[in-house]
């Protein structure tokens, strides 16, 4: 009798979307012709096997091994064969043989190839250094013989409310996650734990459900709580607390790569704490995942959208942008938008899109080109900084109007008395209110004549300008808008290298000069006029070149019109209105030091161009950074000798005007114009610029913006993921193997955001689900947090993840509720403490026969000993603080950036409300494993290093929180075994017992003797403090050595 290599199968559990085959139980045996079976000496019954199951047994086998040249991965596969697919697999290849053929493992090609010696045809080849093992060859071979059936990925597949399973022990559970553990530990043969006592208890849920540990007082106010509903009752005050949201805002900022900088070489600093704050408060308000997600995507979508609604979308401005000089802003724009895509597919799908940048996923049914399409979803916006309206800036802007236009009044009165004053000085006793009166009208007299001349003067130089709107505009990036007034808007993207050509319609005069109005306009950085952002001053521009000749026309090329003179209102030394004409590329001009202020440049042709020809003009902008202009306007005259003043349009339109036909208003405008330029005023008009250069500059957040429908971005396919191949235009779409987007709406951020919340969706309830299940349990039903795909490790617990993201729907994408489940829970109630067999039967705890215990992240451990220090700040909100840390962490990196210290509270706030730099984050935060906001990290790595303990020793801030402990021990009053019960209590949560109280004071006698003989220098050592610094320095010594447990940085 022919029969196989011996090998397992296990019965399956799940009893939805990857149930076993209707094949049921196989008895396997058949004649071998491709030599992988075995010949038995003896007849000899052959035990029935379970068929393989072709998710959770053959698919990670094909998954391995085969996909990689026989998967989706168009570009890559060879002899046309797939295994990802059915039909592809079981049809005819070029030779007429097939790769499988269905029952008849002997006939099939799969079989032959990984069971050949021959290395020429032997699968997967030797090249690869990958072979399969005997135990995999038989279960291919099994599952080929059953009818080789394929089932849809379980990630997949919509998931099912599964039954709640029956269990023996029915005192146990406390809910309906305890059935489906209980059930599976039964089934294993195991018990589960005891519960923890209460005070470990208390300690485990306070640092998972808010971050801190219990104080003295909330320990003892639960240990002496006897109701039933005791500890229900906790979790419910713990999930009220402010502290909640601050604890798993620092979760969800791992997804949103959040940090104060912006990365790479110059990683200068960003104003985005906003969209941190904002998390904070969603998280608090416990407002459900569904709005929580289509806020942070596309919030400036909704209806009526809020100041919050469009701060939220700044999970998406958390993108890198790189600054320094040489590169393309719309390559690293591309590549924020590759970090885009990525990121989404990892916070709400679990799945690794970015594997399909470069080419169609080697493993997953994730085509190159549906990559591009995702990314189409998201394309579409601008990226301001949007400076944030509120009661409160209104306000401001009111008030400082009101400043202004106070000044302007006070203005004449300011004007210098005229010399000598001889009816002032000569009599002493003169009446004072006379005198002020005399002042007074001495400066009316001395303005009004000033005013006259200056008036006279500007009149006779006034030229009439005419505002022309262009009739066509052209640029290679920036969005062109011209509006009501003639002036122009530019929008949108910008490039180091822009350029804007402008058809001027045709006048009825001869043309002899060009004026320039550069404006400033809130919806520009710094007020503009210019659209530079980063690298430059914000505001700022520089015309390289400006170039003018006649439009085209009937065929024939237009002509150079020459410039012989350029004038401008403002501009520093280097970099005057006559270096944009002069052909050199590297000068221009620029009104840098001057933003959000309006500017005039002229230009003055040398011959006059005849009425009725229209002008063509070409503005290029080059530098080393993107410095397009933001807003301008063009006018054109025919008068032959031009200058700029600085004077707008309309000025120049009064002034050219009698005076006798001026309105009060145009005098008024004329008056405060020349107030302007007075030398004698000069102090005067500098606190009025002050004051309007504010009017530009406010409290603000970056966020994301919908482009204007007449300006849509396109989105092309990116030949193996290279910006520079971009190949044809791809539409907004998801993944063609999941649901599609909803008809009827637009494909864009707010469809993707409805989407991926839609009860449709497969993935994300699941994956959220199993994102909170692994915060509180140190390990995912799904290992793999940020991979669902073929790839991924199979659910320990499958029916309980689909019971969890059902459950997920049921209470409204909540997870806050979802929270308060878990952690009432017996399942996550048991002690921690784990047998020598217990721990050989399940070491990593996959079974859950035993409560969690990990160790904490990086900010819990610092915000933890703080409070247990009694220097926690508990001030919520605002800009990035800087605690102490080790001299020298930041001036390490480009530009040396100097770390100051915070002073007062906010040396001690929360670590959610640290200043993260992301080319040196906060020293003990990447000590302790924590982010640097680079990428999306949905799991933190844990490691164990000595520099962890040297930090908890030595770093200045944990120096200080011994210190503190020190004081409050010593403040007890009692004797050493009170001391050190208050230290234990402070960071344990517990007294010591017997044997570890003996040891300690073995320990405090041994540093007594040591400070008392000068071995230590216990004035540096006890710090600051009133009382025998010989024995603050003790105790310091000893609650740093009590803060070096592992108990007092690991949840238990």
């Amino acid at each position: 009798m022919w029969v196989f290599f011996p090998m397992t199968f296990h019965r399956l559990t799940m009893k939805h979307s990857i149930c076993p085959s209707a094949a049921g139980l196989l008895l396997v045996a058949w004649t071998c012709l491709s030599g992988f079976m075995v010949v038995s000496g003896a007849a000899a019954e052959t035990p029935p096997i379970l068929t393989p199951h072709f998710v959770r047994d053959v698919r990670p086998i094909l998954s391995n091994r085969c996909f990689k040249c026989h998967g989706p991965d168009e570009e890559h596969r060879e002899a046309g064969l797939r295994f990802d697919q059915r039909e592809s697999a079981t049809s005819a290849l070029d030779s007429g043989l097939r790769a499988i053929v269905p029952a008849h493992p002997d006939d099939s090609q799969l079989i032959a190839r990984i069971t050949s010696t021959d290395p020429d045809l032997v699968m997967p080849p030797p090249s690869t250094m990958t072979t399969l093992s005997v135990e995999e060859k038989n279960t291919l071979a099994a599952w080929i013989a059953a009818g080789a059936e394929y089932q849809p990925h379980w990630a997949f597949v919509k998931p099912l409310r599964p039954a709640i399973p029956t269990v023996q022990q029915t005192d146990w559970p406390k809910n309906e996650i305890d059935q489906f553990i209980l059930a599976r530990l039964e089934k294993e043969n195991l018990a589960p734990s005891p519960a923890a006592d209460k005070a470990a208890l208390c300690r485990r849920v306070h640092l998972d459900l808010i971050g801190l540990p219990p104080t003295p007082a909330q320990l003892d106010a639960f240990l002496a709580d006897t109701a039933v509903d005791a500890y229900e009752k906790l979790v419910d005050a713990l999930l009220a607390s402010p502290r909640y949201g601050e604890r798993w805002a620092r979760r969800w900022l791992d997804l949103a790569r959040y940090a104060d900088t912006n990365g790479y070489e110059k990683d200068r600093e960003r104003t985005i704490w906003m969209y941190r704050d904002w998390v904070i408060r969603a998280i608090n308000d416990g407002m459900p995942l569904d709005q929580f997600t289509t806020r942070q995507l596309a919030g400036d979508l909704l209806p009526n959208a809020t100041t919050d609604d469009i701060i939220a979308t700044g999970f998406h401005r958390n993108t890198m942008i790189n600054e320094e000089g040489g590169i393309d802003p719309l390559e690293f724009r591309y590549l924020a938008m590759v970090d885009r895509v990525g990121t989404t597919a990892t916070a709400w799908l679990g799945l690794t899109v970015g594997c399909a940048q470069c080419h169609t996923h080697k493993f997953d049914p994730i085509m190159h080109s549906d990559y591009f399409s995702f990314m189409a979803l998201l394309n579409n916006i601008d990226e301001p900084e949007w400076i944030i309206p509120s009661v409160e800036r209104s306000k401001q802007i009111a008030e400082t109007r009101e400043k202004i236009e106070h000044l302007w009044q006070s203005m004449p009165d300011k004007w210098p008395l005229p010399v000598p004053q001889p009816a002032l000085d000569t009599d002493s006793t003169a009446d004072p209110t006379a005198a002020a009166i005399s002042a007074t009208a001495k400066r009316s007299v001395a303005v009004a004549a000033r005013f006259d001349e200056w008036n006279r003067q500007e009149s006779s130089r006034a030229v009439h300008w005419q505002i022309v709107s262009p009739t066509a505009m052209v640029s290679n990036a920036p969005h062109l808008v011209c509006r009501t007034d003639g002036s122009i808007l530019a929008s949108g993207d910008t490039t180091k290298s822009d350029v804007y050509t402008l058809t001027l319609p045709p006048s009825d005069q001869p043309m002899r000069a060009l004026r320039l109005e550069v404006l400033p306009d809130e919806s520009l950085p710094g007020g503009g006029p210019g659209l530079c952002w980063y690298e430059g001053e914000k505001g700022d521009f520089f015309l390289s070149e400006l170039e003018v000749s006649t439009a085209a026309s009937g065929g024939a090329a237009g002509q150079r019109v020459a410039i012989v003179k350029a004038t401008e209102s403002f501009a520093q030394e280097n970099n005057r209105a006559a270096a944009a004409v002069d052909g050199n590329m590297s000068s221009g001009w620029s009104t840098n030091g001057a933003m959000g202020r309006a500017h005039a440049a002229t230009f003055q042709f040398a011959e006059p161009v005849a009425p009725g020809t229209p002008l063509s003009i070409t503005m290029r902008f080059e530098r080393y950074f993107a410095c397009s202009l933001g807003c301008f306007r063009w006018s054109v005259s025919e008068a032959t000798d031009v200058e700029a003043r600085g004077h707008t349009a309309d000025e120049e339109a009064i002034l050219a005007a009698p005076v006798a036909a001026r309105c009060a208003a145009q005098q008024q405008s004329i008056l405060r114009r020349f107030l302007a330029t007075a030398p004698e005023l000069a102090d005067s008009y500098k606190q009025i610029r002050q004051l309007e250069d504010g009017l530009h500059h406010g409290l603000s957040s970056l966020v994301l913006r919908e482009r204007p429908v007449d300006n849509p971005r396109t989105t092309h396919r990116h030949h193996r993921g290279e910006y520079l191949q971009p190949k044809e235009e791809v539409p907004a779409a998801v993944p063609a193997f999941l649901p599609p987007l909803a008809t009827g709406v637009p494909a864009n951020r707010l469809a993707l955001a409805h989407w991926l919340v839609s009860a449709d969706n497969p993935l994300t309830a699941r994956v959220t689900a199993n994102r909170q299940w692994q915060a509180f349990f140190g390990r995912g039903i799904v290992t793999s947090l940020d991979d669902f795909g073929y790839q991924s490790a199979p659910p320990s617990h499958p029916e309980l993840l689909d019971w969890l993201a059902t459950e997920l729907l049921r209470m409204q994408w909540s997870t806050k509720s979802l929270h308060r489940l878990m952690v009432t829970s017996a399942t996550y109630q048991q002690a921690s403490s784990v047998s020598p067999a217990l721990v050989a039967r399940d070491r990593e705890n996959v079974l859950l026969a035993r409560g969690p215990r990990a160790r904490l992240e990086a900010e819990v451990i610092r915000d933890s000993l703080l409070q247990a220090a009694g220097l926690l700040s508990t001030k919520m909100y605002g800009p990035g603080v800087r605690p102490p840390q080790p001299v020298g962490v930041t001036e390490v990196v480009y530009g040396s950036a100097k770390w100051t210290a915070s002073t007062g509270e906010d040396r001690y706030r929360r670590s959610v409300y640290t200043f993260q730099k992301r080319t040196a984050p906060f020293a003990m935060t990447t000590t302790f494993d924590g982010p640097t906001g680079e990428s999306c990290l949905p799991k933190r790595e844990v490691s164990n290093s000595p520099l962890q303990a040297l930090t908890l020793l030595n770093d200045p801030m944990f120096v200080e929180v011994a210190q503190a402990l020190s004081r409050a021990a010593i403040a007890t009053g009692g004797d050493d075994a009170s001391r050190l019960r208050e230290i234990a209590r402070r960071v344990l949560s517990r007294a010591f017992n017997a044997d570890e109280t003996k040891a300690l004071t073995a320990f405090v006698k041994l540093q007594r003797e040591r400070l008392t003989a000068g071995d230590l220098d216990a004035v540096k050592l006890a710090g600051e403090g009133q009382g025998d610094p010989l024995e603050r320095a003790t105790w310091m010594l000893v609650a740093r050595a009590v803060m070096n447990l592992d108990e007092a940085v690991v949840k238990r």
